[in-house]
């Protein structure tokens, strides 16, 4: 349920009281609304699901080849969710054509965007760099235009 804020999480004793903490200081309760769908989604038709799931696959799977392709760039299959976590650290050092040299995770994510016009999130924001985030909840045919923009600027790096 891409958006809802809404979900749940199992594990060690120690690490869910852990959590309980922090949450209970950001949110009270998920809303009403986002309630109210999670009962919808769980409680209906169930049909789709395998088809989104072959979807996300798919994409995932077209996403993690692109990228492991690239030289410089390696990334793990994700086990969860719909973004993908490459490393970066084989670019980092490089240099761009406009002359920057790339020292970190958000340096090339910022190289993507402002010369590529390509958006991804830098590892650091999430405590992994040298790593970047891809989203692939979006359609086919734009992970191959971004994804050929990616390798285009690898492959211009020096």
């Amino acid at each position: 349920m891409t958006g809802w804020r809404l979900g749940y999480a199992g594990g060690p004793k120690d690490l869910i009281d852990a959590m309980k903490v922090v949450q209970s200081q950001s949110t009270s309760h998920p809303s009403s609304v986002s309630q109210a769908a999670a009962a919808a989604a769980l409680n209906g038709p169930q049909e789709v699901l395998a088809e989104r799931r072959a979807s996300f696959q798919a994409r995932r799977d077209l996403v993690v080849e692109a990228l492991n392709g690239m030289e410089g760039i390696t990334c793990p299959v994700p086990e969860g969710a719909f973004y993908t976590f490459a490393n970066c650290a084989g670019v980092l050092g490089r240099r761009t054509p406009q002359g920057g040299v790339l020292e970190t995770d958000a340096d090339f994510c910022a190289y993507l965007l402002e010369h590529h016009h390509v958006a991804v999130v830098p590892g650091r924001a999430f405590g992994i760099s040298p790593y970047f985030r891809i989203s692939y909840a979006t359609s086919e045919a734009e992970l191959r235009e971004a994804l050929t923009r990616i390798a285009a600027a690898v492959a211009a790096l020096r």
